[in-house]
């Protein structure tokens, strides 16, 4: 699977955001912080999934970005075909011209794990997710992280982290 920076940058982004959902509207630059991913790279991405409608922006102050749906209808790879990736093995990108214009001897095979992966997350949902004890945790330690920030006590907050994730 050709799964790059891209595709991997927009799903965490939209499970930031699913994590969130109905709380506010999220900004890009909350998202950028709690996930360390350039704010500049999220709004390509989000221009993306603006336009493939996953995504629905609101302006003004106290405004951000929310889910246009429901968190259990947005699959995975949804996401990831919404910012032009593609779940494809085959070195000939599907077209099947991969020796000299015509399949190479593991073309099939190459094809069968493509369709095999797309299937597999395709049926993984952000809202199944968002319910993983694993996403929960990492969730609950990023939130840590920003109420530290926003109340000076970062540092603290740190420590509090790290001796939750050694005990848990």
């Amino acid at each position: 699977m050709r799964l790059t920076t891209k595709g991997r940058y927009a799903v965490t982004a939209m499970l930031d955001l699913a994590l969130q959902q109905g709380l506010r509207p999220v900004t890009l630059q909350d998202i950028a912080v709690n996930q360390e991913i350039s704010l500049s790279y999220l709004e390509q991405l989000f221009a993306r999934l603006r336009r493939n409608g996953l995504v629905k922006g609101t302006r003004g102050p106290g405004g951000g970005y929310r889910l246009s749906r429901d968190a259990d209808e947005i699959s995975i790879a949804t996401i990831i075909s919404a910012v032009d990736e593609k779940a494809d093995m085959t070195r000939c990108g599907g077209e099947g011209n991969c020796q000299n214009g015509e399949p190479c001897l593991t073309h099939e095979l190459w094809s069968e794990l493509s369709l095999k992966i797309f299937g597999f997350l395709d049926n993984i949902t952000l809202g199944k997710l968002i319910h993983r004890p694993e996403v929960i945790a990492v969730a609950e330690r990023q939130e840590s992280v920003r109420q530290g920030l926003r109340s000076g006590q970062l540092k603290t907050v740190v420590v509090e982290a790290e001796r939750l994730s050694a005990t848990g």
